[in-house]
């Protein structure tokens, strides 16, 4: 554990739609900042895509694969926190997964309030650039349907995690 967790921190994901920031949750999710963190400072998500968006019920973009299959990770896994009580509203950040306690690297951006069940640790909320994962979004799916690739070429240039 390398952040603080009475510290502020921001991400800020340089997309090549445009920049969209986060306010980091710190007190609520230490390790999934800590490990957001960790891999933001390594550049595990520098040039990789978004590989998936969903129209209909959920309303994300789902990036932090950099293999953009939907099925990459860092070779680790960590619990889930922040669960109790937890909501999706619009602007919410939080880790996608394939059950309990297998958070990894990717993680989700909602764009539109969601009826998620409270299995997804939501770790951030965008402060900046709503429009644009928005805009992502109206664009579409790439097959037509409601859940799959974006439409557009949506990639993470950088990824940046700072304390202020």
């Amino acid at each position: 554990m390398t952040i603080d967790q009475n510290a502020n921190y921001t991400a800020t994901l340089d997309t090549n739609c445009g920049p969209v920031t986060i306010a980091l949750e710190s007190a609520r999710a230490p390790r999934t900042v800590n490990s957001f963190a960790f891999l933001a400072d390594q550049q595990y998500y520098d040039h990789s895509r978004c590989h998936r968006l969903t129209t209909e019920g959920i309303f994300v973009l789902q990036c932090g694969d950099p293999t953009g299959t939907g099925r990459g990770g860092p070779g680790y896994q960590f619990a889930d926190e922040n669960l109790a009580g937890a909501t999706y509203p619009a602007g919410t950040v939080a880790m996608a997964n394939a059950g309990p306690d297998t958070n990894g690297s990717q993680f989700f951006l909602v764009y539109r309030d969601s009826q998620l069940p409270p299995n997804y640790t939501p770790f951030g909320r965008i402060t900046e650039g709503l429009d644009i994962v928005t805009m992502i979004a109206d664009a579409g799916v790439a097959d037509g349907s409601g859940d799959g690739a974006p439409s557009g070429d949506v990639a993470l240039d950088t990824v940046l995690v700072t304390r202020h």
